[in-house]
C-alpha cells in the first residue's frame, strides 16, 4: 500500500504562483511514476502532469504546458508541482497520484484545494 499526502494548496490571485508537494510512504518511492490530477466543481477529474520514476521523462496536459513544472526528489519521497501564471480556470482540487508512467492511476492522495481569483 502507498500513502500519498499533498500540501501547498491555497488561494492566489491570477498570475500568481503556488508549489504543491506530495510525500509518499509505504513503498519504495522510486518504484513509481508520479503524477498530478485535478478536479473542478461539476467536472471530471483530469490529468495534469506526470513524471517517470527517475524523473527523466515528463508529460503535461496542453493547457498547463509552459506554466506548470513537475519534479521529484527520490531522496525525500516527494513530488512537486510548480504552478506559475495561474489562471482562474486552474481552480480545482489537485490530487497526487502514483503508478505506471504516464497514467499514474494506482494510488491517490486526499487532494488539496487550489483557488485562483480573477
Amino acid at each position: 500500500q502507498v500513502r500519498l499526502v499533498e500540501s501547498g494548496g491555497g488561494l492566489v490571485q491570477a498570475g500568481g504562483s503556488l508549489r504543491l508537494s506530495c510525500t509518499a510512504s509505504g513503498r519504495t518511492f522510486s518504484s513509481f511514476a508520479m503524477g498530478w490530477r485535478r478536479q473542478a466543481p461539476g467536472k471530471e477529474r483530469e490529468f495534469v502532469a506526470a513524471i517517470s520514476r527517475s524523473g527523466g521523462s515528463t508529460v503535461y496536459r496542453d493547457s498547463v504546458k509552459g506554466r506548470f513544472s513537475i519534479s521529484r526528489d527520490n531522496a525525500k519521497n516527494t513530488v512537486y508541482l510548480q504552478m506559475n501564471s495561474l489562471k482562474p480556470e486552474d481552480t480545482a482540487v489537485y490530487y497526487c497520484a502514483a503508478g505506471p508512467f504516464p497514467a499514474t492511476n494506482d494510488y491517490w492522495g486526499q487532494g488539496t484545494q487550489v483557488t485562483v481569483s480573477s
